[in-house]
């Protein structure tokens, strides 16, 4: 019998990119349909923000549920899950009659998300060679950048010119071709612990989900107040109930180990703080363009795009650079460039600010962005043993996507608080005033990026060799 002949690898590559395509483009693509949503249903900004949050919490509450599904039942089986899920909650969305359905239907499409994302880098890496790697990871970065970037563009295009629903119809037709292209191109793997934590991943999910929450009633109702401690309090007990459960477990989620490489735990802390400033300070810039500035929704999303479209250009000249500079130095530089994108932003905004003045500053954030987009995955996948790669991935994209929700969420509470401060008066100047402050504090969260990126002093391959060296010299005491 003849055997089948086995797909190129740029098809698997395609084949798992497709759906991530569609994940990244949804983190984004409702902020500009934001001011359209808010007049039809209704809605405060504490509660618009879920439109997002809403998503962007099951995707990183999930996030390290799906990769261990992955490595237990087929990674190709729950990215294909992954995929229907998705594809049937962006139906959901789309019919959408009230926020609360929105909402609930945007949890759906996060669940969706956590199944196909870190399966989907685990597939790509392992359709290529070890020599091929990092173009793998530049490529899947890319199309990372690219769902962001086409995301806001997008989401102002279909909003102004058809209706604000169909910024989810959209997702259909790709995953309805994404099925049949992954069954054919992919090959299915699993992880060599196939072992499900189940404490664990209700803890991690519980903690994350009730802390971004305790974040979003403070928006509404202050800092001190008891439904606003509860949440941070109920979220904190969770977290180290989940630090508690790994240590004992034999199966942890997140191997102890990882925690000991300072190129894996950096790089997370980068994630976070890089998402953190991105996705809250767009949330608001999105609505600031379309509001005091007078742009249409469409408008808008061209607007975004120094900002957005610099990571397609970036992405695969910087994962090219990996190993040559180093990912602690490409975070780092990434990072730097996306504070002063933002502070820039924060110190020339004004009621009247004339678009060109932000130029620069959206590109310096843009390029920042592609350089973390490129080096942060690559460091993170390099730093850990192959048949760890699943799980490296879950955590990687937990903390990124904690990292955005906790910017919203955080950013919405200083814009809030500010904004019901000023006394009543021209609403424009209050706006960008509320902005300002929350770009600050954006700001200063991803210069703490910066500075811990510093701290990784060798690069991801270096990495790698240690922990085959570690590895070696327990093998000889251990025989000895």
């Amino acid at each position: 019998m003849m055997a089948t002949k086995k797909p190129a690898p740029v098809w698997a590559l395609i084949a798992t990119s497709l759906p991530m395509f569609m994940v990244s483009l949804d983190n984004l693509i409702v902020t500009n349909a934001l001011p359209e949503i808010a007049q039809e249903f209704n809605v405060r900004q504490s509660e618009l923000q879920w439109v997002m949050n809403g998503y962007v919490l099951a995707f990183a509450g999930l996030l390290l549920a799906g990769a261990a599904l992955g490595d237990r039942f087929g990674r190709l089986r729950v990215f294909l899950t992954g995929v229907t899920l998705f594809t049937v909650s962006s139906i959901a969305c789309a019919m959408a009659d009230s926020v609360t359905t929105l909402v609930v239907a945007r949890v759906f499409q996060g669940a969706g998300a956590a199944a196909i994302l870190p399966v989907s880098l685990t597939l790509a890496v392992a359709a290529v060679s070890r020599e091929q790697r990092n173009a793998a990871v530049g490529v899947w970065g890319g199309v990372n950048g690219l769902g962001i970037a086409v995301g806001p563009l997008a989401g102002g295009l279909v909003t102004e010119q058809i209706d604000w629903n169909w910024i989810f119809w959209i997702n259909v037709p790709v995953g309805v071709l994404a099925l049949p292209l992954a069954l054919w191109a992919v090959r299915e793997s699993r992880g060599d612990n196939r072992s499900l934590n189940v404490v664990s991943m209700l803890l991690v999910t519980g903690s994350v989900v009730t802390a971004v929450w305790g974040i979003v009633e403070a928006a509404d109702h202050g800092w001190g107040q008891p439904r606003t401690l509860t949440g941070l309090a109920v979220a904190a007990v969770l977290a180290v109930a989940f630090i508690v459960s790994e240590r004992s477990s034999t199966s942890p989620l997140i191997p102890l180990h990882m925690y000991r490489v300072p190129a894996f735990v950096l790089s997370n802390v980068v994630s976070i703080t890089m998402y953190f400033g991105v996705f809250g300070s767009i949330f608001f810039l999105t609505q600031f363009l379309q509001g005091p500035m007078g742009y249409s929704p469409f408008e808008a999303g061209l607007r975004t795009l120094p900002w957005t479209v610099a990571p397609m250009i970036v992405v695969p000249i910087a994962s090219q650079l990996v190993d040559r500079i180093g990912g602690g130095v490409l975070q780092a530089a990434g990072c730097a460039l996306q504070a002063a994108g933002l502070g820039w932003i924060a110190f020339v905004v004004t009621p009247d600010v004339g678009y060109g003045a932000l130029v620069p500053a959206l590109a310096l954030a843009g390029i920042g962005m592609g350089l973390v987009f490129a080096a942060n995955p690559a460091t993170v996948i390099s730093a850990v043993r192959e048949s760890e790669h699943n799980k490296a991935s879950g955590a990687n994209n937990t903390s990124r996507e904690f990292g955005g929700a906790l910017g919203v969420a955080a950013l919405t509470a200083v814009f809030s608080r500010q904004f019901a401060g000023h006394s009543p008066g021209d609403v424009a100047e209050t706006f960008t005033d509320s902005l300002r402050s929350a770009l600050w504090i954006g700001t200063a969260v991803v210069v703490l990026g910066a500075l811990s990126a510093l701290f990784i002093k060798r690069s991801a391959a270096a990495q790698d060799e240690s922990l085959a060296t570690e590895r070696t010299q327990r093998m000889s005491v251990t025989a000895g």
